[in-house]
């Protein structure tokens, strides 16, 4: 017990270091190479974030516990957009670029709407995975489309300064470095952390659908918690929204959609009928707060965490 709550203690030392050396590393490649941050963050960092997610999928479905597995994805929705994107908000208001209302809420909101459809009968089977990474890759092709107007006007801006003739190769690999050390620490932290948490709620007997949905997905969510909660501290606050509406795209898509391409997913009628609801609401939800005054403000923040103090209260009652 005493040597799974030490692990437990470092498994957050670690995440929180990773979260830093991410949102140092990608936050400074964005400026150097005048890419949006909301670009990055929806890209690099999301996937990265997002990485413990998917191998959490992968081990549970393939070791017969596929509550964790499609648990694990809906809850750390639900965990982004209420308490990482509330926290956030609270410590600073959150940004928002009409790109994130025009493209990546829809898009948000469409994978969350397409997997309960999918769902429905009760499996998520390998031909609606692929489904899900042939969305993903028109996805990423259209944002990345998108930004290339803003990236030429960027670099039209700063030739006079030749920001980008005088950036030196060293410290680009530098930045690059970051971002891989920032990733293998929110891994392996989140591996720690995870381990840890799980083996003291499944000591104490909680089913397998709530450690999912509150520990598991808490867990693999604090990746996002510690790289929002950073870089809103640094006023990268377009980096935090484009991390946290990436991420619920790449949890959909790219881990269910690999997960159910390796194992197939069987889907608890309680995360079908409860949770993939309120995972739905949670999204559209934010939707009215990003449109007002185009921010998430410290109020919009404070409410999104008492929505997911409610989740989880019904969760566990």
């Amino acid at each position: 017990m005493t040597t799974t709550i030490v692990l437990l203690i470092i498994g957050l030392i670690v995440l929180i270091i990773g979260g830093d050396f991410l949102v140092r590393g990608a936050s400074s490649i964005a400026f150097r190479l005048h890419i949006s941050p909301l670009v990055v963050g929806l890209t690099i960092v999301a996937f990265g974030t997002s990485s413990p997610e998917l191998l959490i999928s992968i081990q549970s479905a393939l070791k017969g516990s596929p509550d964790i597995a499609m648990g694990n994805v809906v809850g750390s929705n639900i965990c982004n957009l209420a308490l990482v994107l509330g926290l956030t908000a609270v410590i600073n208001p959150v940004r928002v670029q009409s790109n994130s209302i025009r493209i990546d809420w829809p898009m948000a909101m469409g994978a969350s709407i397409i997997l309960y459809l999918l769902v429905r009968d009760s499996y998520l089977e390998a031909t609606e995975g692929v489904l899900f990474i042939i969305i993903l890759c028109i996805y990423l092709f259209v944002i990345i489309s998108q930004s290339r107007k803003d990236v030429i006007a960027a670099k039209k801006i700063k030739e006079d300064e030749n920001s980008i003739p005088n950036t030196p190769i060293k410290q680009i690999w530098k930045d690059v470095l970051f971002i891989v050390i920032g990733c293998i620490g929110l891994y392996y932290g989140s591996e720690w952390f995870v381990g840890s948490a799980k083996d003291l709620a499944l000591s104490l007997g909680v089913e397998e659908r709530v450690v999912g949905l509150t520990i598991v997905a808490l867990g693999t969510s604090l990746p996002e918690l510690v790289t929002a909660a950073v870089a809103s501290y640094k006023g990268q606050t377009d980096l935090a929204l484009g991390n946290l509406m990436g991420s619920n795209i790449f949890n959909i898509l790219s881990i269910l959609g690999i997960t159910s391409i390796i194992q197939e997913i069987h889907v608890n009628v309680d995360i079908l009928n409860k949770d993939i609801i309120w995972m739905l609401m949670v999204t559209l939800m934010i939707l009215p707060l990003m449109i007002i005054h185009r921010k998430v403000g410290r109020v919009d923040g404070f409410i999104m965490l008492f929505v997911y103090i409610v989740y989880v209260y019904t969760v566990i009652a």
